[in-house]
């Protein structure tokens, strides 16, 4: 059973920002979860959807498989003409699906992600930190540290662990670019997808053709999978891979040059950096437009009822400000305990990748911090530019001098 879409008086998804204020969720986020943990909302073509805002609330959703992220389902949320048009256009990766699917494709990767082997991979992730930053020195000063040092590092990280050449960066990074662009008509997204997609699906033949030991060649090996579904992991993880943790090193950097006392702490205490990881994790949420899903049955949450064909956006942003969970959440501190952030999201459908964005997070922000003590920005911080309009929050360029 479905229910028919209808206007609402709720906030129109997404909503803006406060001036001033880039770090902070948009304020009806919080005007929401201030008044009810669930409630309604509408999006960009009309039809509304619940906005789920608390922690607790958020949680319950991304633990309940009665909460779908399979896309294909009516009612699902979308955020943009060219977010609804992957799902038609493209073989949905596992992060899309349900169930006994979503465990097997899943569980060809675990091995990859598992705390053991990303800290066997932590010397090789400090020499490309290292080397980011003895180039971008080299270069001397002003600087773009999001093109010398926060995305290199991670690029080049997954482009190791999937045996990705890297001298294909800047294809990969644009056609990133466009999928995860809001404003991007959806026909720019549907040829970015197709790109990229033929890009790995034909890598992905390569090694099978000729086997190497990269996870890319790992899964082209494998009998059980076909060569769509690896190509759409692929995709998955050469986005999401790169993506959030540049965008999470640069505005991390740069929330802590407005916390210079945050800064000093990092400095002062390098053993803290776990911990300051996990904090501006909370504080951030990269993953600012909300995580969607589709309600396959009733559910009742948070004392509201849930029909079967809804759509909710989980408002990670704003469950990791939760003043029920985290006191004063709107404020940084360093020495906060921020473990139950959902910032990598929860449940089953969880960011795999999390123990390595974990560590290439600590090492680029200790390291950082360490060699340039006198880092500081280039230009007056109003004049940084934010990524409002993309899936996932960040700044364009970050000009830094030291």
């Amino acid at each position: 059973m479905t229910t028919t879409p209808h206007r609402t008086t709720g906030p129109t998804l997404p909503a803006a920002r406060a001036a001033g204020c880039p770090f902070a969720p948009p304020p009806v986020y919080g005007e929401a979860l201030r008044s009810a943990a669930v409630s309604r909302a509408e999006l960009w073509d009309g039809t509304s959807c619940w906005l789920v805002t608390g922690h607790a609330e958020v949680r319950a959703v991304l633990a309940d498989q009665r909460f779908s992220a399979d896309a294909r389902h009516p009612g699902f949320p979308f955020l943009s003409p060219g977010r609804r048009e992957l799902v038609n256009r493209a073989t949905p990766s596992f992060l899309r699906l349900d169930g006994a699917e979503h465990l097997r494709q899943r569980r060809m990767l675990t091995g990859d992600f598992i705390v053991k082997r990303v800290e066997a991979m932590r010397p090789s992730i400090q020499r490309i930190v290292d080397d980011a930053l003895d180039g971008m020195i080299a270069a001397g000063s002003p600087a773009d540290l999001v093109g010398t040092f926060a995305l290199p590092v991670p690029s080049l990280v997954i482009c190791h662990l999937l045996g990705v050449p890297y001298e294909d960066h800047g294809f990969f990074q644009s056609c990133s670019s466009a999928l995860l662009d809001l404003a991007a008509p959806a026909e720019l997204v549907g040829a970015a997808q197709r790109e990229l997609n033929g890009y790995l699906a034909e890598l992905t033949d390569r090694k099978r053709r000729e086997p190497d030991d990269s996870l890319l060649g790992r899964l082209a090996a494998r009998p059980d999978i076909t060569p769509d579904e690896a190509a759409a992991m692929g995709v998955l993880l050469l986005v999401a891979g790169h993506e959030t943790t540049a965008n999470m090193t640069a505005l991390g950097t740069l929330a802590l040059l407005r916390h210079p006392e945050q800064a000093a702490r990092l400095r002062a205490e390098p053993g803290l950096v776990k911990g300051a990881v996990e904090e501006l994790l909370r504080w951030l949420s990269v993953v600012h437009l909300g995580v969607p899903r589709v309600a396959v049955e009733d559910v009742e949450l948070g004392g509201t009822l849930v029909r079967a064909g809804e759509g909710v956006l989980c408002m990670v942003s704003t469950a990791n400000r939760d003043e029920r969970l985290f006191p004063d959440g709107d404020r940084l501190d360093l020495g906060r305990d921020a473990r139950r952030h959902v910032a990598f999201g929860f449940g089953v459908h969880q960011c795999l990748g999390q123990p390595l964005a974990r560590a290439e997070l600590q090492i680029a922000l200790e390291t950082l911090f360490r060699r340039l003590p006198g880092l500081r920005l280039a230009v007056p911080y109003e004049e940084v530019r934010y990524r409002a309009d993309m899936v996932v929050y960040g700044v364009h360029e970050l000009p830094v001098v030291w």
